[in-house]
């Protein structure tokens, strides 16, 4: 019985708690995430045409490149509206497809560049390494690390190949001397790509837009599908395509 009394007591004490006014106003609470993206590119350096010349690239930055170097080649037809905008599901997701299998620092290379319209995979090759910086435990950059290499691609006048150095960097935040340092390896890249034993000279800077509609030829040499109708020379391998 005692206990029971106090078990009976204890309810009736038990206050329900106040609840709290609602304010007329209210303030409401912020939220913002601020993305900084840059990139530096090069003047064009004009390369004699040969078999194998965008196998020699990757060799102009291993003295600078903190990680392997790897080649991205350009991007088939069927990924031509590829895009690494996550607001276009359709174009976002046949990026990841087209993707999916390069490390994490050229991916986010990718993202950086083609975002900032610096290389197009419809025409360029893309030789990209970890040029400053550090890694996360997942193996990503860090938003101050500088990401890139050379793009590439084949002169529809001359068959020639025009190389340049192009490099970004970004993510959440900026450091104030990755500028600076961006500066130095892009004159490094450049200085190696005109004591090339290949190279003819400046070229324009102007890159080659593919023309509407779809429909390339396919390369007999490698079996490339070239990404416009208009289109001589194969983005991957540079052979001269073989019309009817």
């Amino acid at each position: 019985m005692p206990l029971e009394f106090l078990r009976r007591g204890g309810r009736r004490d038990a206050q329900p708690a106040a609840s709290a006014p609602i304010p007329e106003e209210i303030e409401g609470e912020d939220y913002s995430l601020r993305l900084y993206y840059s990139a530096k590119s090069s003047d064009g350096i004009r390369m004699a045409a040969r078999p194998g010349a965008t196998e020699e690239l990757p060799s102009m930055l291993f003295e600078l490149a903190t990680n392997p170097v790897e080649v991205v080649e350009p991007r088939p037809v069927e990924f031509g509206l590829a895009s690494p905008i996550i607001e276009r599901p359709d174009e976002a997701l046949a990026w990841l497809n087209a993707h999916r299998d390069l490390s994490p620092v050229t991916r986010h290379a990718l993202v950086v560049l083609e975002r900032l319209d610096a290389i197009d995979l419809a025409f360029d090759t893309f030789v990209c390494g970890l040029l400053d910086g550090e890694l996360d435990t997942a193996g990503y950059p860090s938003y101050s690390a500088i990401v890139g290499g050379l793009a590439s691609h084949w002169d529809e006048a001359t068959g020639e190949m025009i190389v340049r150095a192009v490099l970004g960097w970004g993510g959440k935040g900026v450091r104030g001397d990755t500028d600076r340092t961006a500066g130095r390896l892009l004159s490094q890249i450049f200085a190696n790509l005109v004591a090339n034993r290949h190279a003819l000279g400046l070229a324009p800077t102007d890159r080659p837009v593919p023309a509407a509609g779809q429909g390339g030829l396919v390369c007999a040499h490698c079996g490339f599908a070239s990404a416009h109708a208009r289109a001589f020379y194969c983005p991957k391998c540079g052979m001269r395509l073989l019309r009817g």
